[in-house]
């Protein structure tokens, strides 16, 4: 078994944030409170995340970035500007040394709000 610490909370895993980190992500959650009504904050695969229906995007700490998943798909109005923090898998990684896209952050959080509200058809069986 992993001898990872388990998060049972969003404040127990921000206290073991460095401050940069910690800022950048309670702007983020302050932001998706604000933007996406409705929105629940809960830890999932250990990280936070933010669930509607279901879990619609998660953002975590590392040592030198912010990321945010799952990669936001199909979203053409976004993806010239999201490309410059797009990694190998699509997640988004905000390095610290820069400044922080917050408004992009706020219509990436939308989007995935969006995306995963609406229901999945369901199959025919046509037989």
């Amino acid at each position: 078994m992993s001898g990872r610490k388990k998060y049972v909370s969003v404040q127990a895993y921000l206290a073991d944030v460095p401050p940069e980190s910690k800022r950048r992500l309670n702007k983020i959650r302050q932001l998706v409170k604000k933007h996406v009504p409705g929105a629940v904050e809960t830890i999932s695969y250990n990280i936070p995340a933010f669930r509607l229906r279901k879990t619609f995007m998660y953002c975590a700490a590392f040592k030198n970035h912010i990321s945010i998943f799952p990669p936001l798909k199909n979203e053409t109005s976004l993806a010239r500007l999201l490309r410059p923090y797009r990694n190998a898998k699509g997640n988004l990684r905000f390095d610290l040394r820069e400044p922080m896209p917050y408004g992009l952050v706020v219509r990436v959080a939308r989007a995935l709000a969006r995306r995963d509200s609406v229901p999945k058809a369901r199959k025919v069986d046509r037989s």
